[in-house]
């Protein structure tokens, strides 16, 4: 099968398209047939040499969101059978025409979503909703500021926010202001016309996913026990006592139920995925090259599979 390795750690040049052998499913693991895999952050920051901070062994397999379907079972599985339409996160190896995953990693497809679509959901969705509910328990009625609100994690998470009931402020460059509205933001911040921190004030929760200089001025928004959570940040104890607010860092994992709740909200139509570039297996030097750029709108994601 086809699959995408890096056997050192650097540019894109590194990245192999290879032929390995198709893997096979232990007791509690299925084997994915990958019609669509999702490109996040995560692998070109791998790619670049935060696979070796992680503790990963070269050579490493990229790619960790898929959408496909059931190609074999474990003997321990129960909740799903050869053929069923699937969509999550695995642990390594997503960039391939087949992939393993653990029993708890997938959940069945969102009816409502063709391939490329779904692979656009289960990092950016699970990435919020654990931010957002699990971490700074978001509820009804509560005000929230999403930086990124344009991008594939930050798009999921204003529709996440607002069907809790929330009331969500997101912040993005200009050009993107009428895409942030139309995901639901009740209030729009142009980062770059205005320094936002002198214009949002007193939010129940920040969730960020830029980092830096941004993560920093965020803590001026929250109101006295209000909560900042990111994704991309390590956040500092005392800065937080500073200011009177907790604040911690999201790692995002792998959930079944919780992509089974996220797949609902689909079907009801209350979370659409927004896939702003398709591109072949072959092609993923360029697809990490436009995530790395930080200027897409939505997901961009790699077709596998053409023949479903």
């Amino acid at each position: 099968m086809k699959a995408i390795v890096i056997n050192a750690y650097g540019n894109e040049d590194v990245l192999n398209y290879v032929d390995v052998e198709r893997p096979e499913p232990k007791a509690d693991e299925v084997l994915v047939k990958v019609h669509v895999a999702g490109v996040n952050p995560v692998d070109w920051k791998i790619r670049g040499g935060m696979g070796e901070r992680l503790g990963l062994k070269l050579p490493i397999f990229l790619g960790g969101e898929i959408a496909g379907t059931i190609e074999k079972i474990g003997g321990d599985v129960r909740d799903f059978k050869e053929g069923d339409a699937v969509y999550g996160i695995v642990t390594s190896g997503g960039y391939a025409e087949y992939a393993i995953a653990k029993i708890g990693e997938m959940a069945i497809k969102p009816q409502s979503l063709d391939f490329e679509n779904a692979a656009a959901i289960p990092l950016g969705a699970l990435t919020a909703w654990q931010a957002m509910f699990d971490l700074a328990n978001l509820n009804s009625g509560q005000r929230i500021l999403i930086t990124a609100a344009s991008g594939g994690v930050g798009s999921l998470a204003v529709q996440l926010a607002r069907a809790k009931g929330a009331f969500v402020i997101g912040m993005a460059s200009g050009r993107n202001e009428a895409f942030v509205r139309d995901l639901g933001a009740d209030e729009f911040v142009d980062y770059t016309k205005q320094h936002f921190e002198e214009v949002v004030k007193d939010v129940d929760v920040v969730f960020d996913t830029v980092g830096s200089d941004t993560f920093e001025r965020a803590f001026q928004t929250l109101k006295k026990g209000g909560f900042l959570v990111t994704a991309v940040q390590f956040p500092s104890e005392e800065k937080a006592q500073e200011f009177g607010v907790k604040a911690a860092r999201v790692y995002c994992k792998p959930n079944a139920e919780q992509l089974a709740a996220i797949g609902k909200l689909v079907d009801e139509g209350r979370l659409k995925a927004h896939v702003s570039t398709v591109l072949p297996l072959v092609e993923v030097k360029k697809a990490l090259q436009l995530s790395e750029s930080g200027r897409t709108r939505g997901k961009i994601v790699l077709q596998i599979e053409t023949s479903f």
